[in-house]
């Protein structure tokens, strides 16, 4: 049930996230559920590959890469999903960030104390 949730909470703030960006475009609630499922796929098993490749550059940059990795992650799924739009790679990383201020807000409001 807590997986559902995380997943709708996400597909929310992919869905809030062109009222704050223009640039990007997400075209139905359909779109935004897929695309969030798409995105947490591959955050979870293709993120960590793109970091640990990414390693020395990220060490290097103090950590700020890692908003390169999830804006090219946002891209691609972007390049996927029919209904979800990024114009452009850097409009990506913008996005990336937004979309995760927004469901890291969401999920500590609407899922707080579940664990414990």
């Amino acid at each position: 049930m807590r997986l559902v949730l995380t997943w709708f909470i996400n597909a929310v703030a992919l869905f809030a996230v062109p009222y704050l960006m223009h640039s990007v475009d997400v075209t139905s609630v359909g779109a935004a559920l897929i695309a969030a499922l798409i995105l947490g796929l591959v955050n979870t098993l293709i993120r960590p590959l793109l970091l640990l490749l990414t390693l020395p550059v990220t060490v290097l940059s103090l950590g700020l890469f890692i908003f390169i990795v999830n804006g090219f992650t946002f891209w691609l799924v972007a390049q996927f999903v029919e209904g979800f739009n990024v114009t452009s790679f850097w409009a990506a990383v913008g996005g990336a960030l937004l979309y995760s201020v927004i469901s890291w807000a969401l999920s500590s409001l609407l899922l707080k104390d579940a664990d414990g």
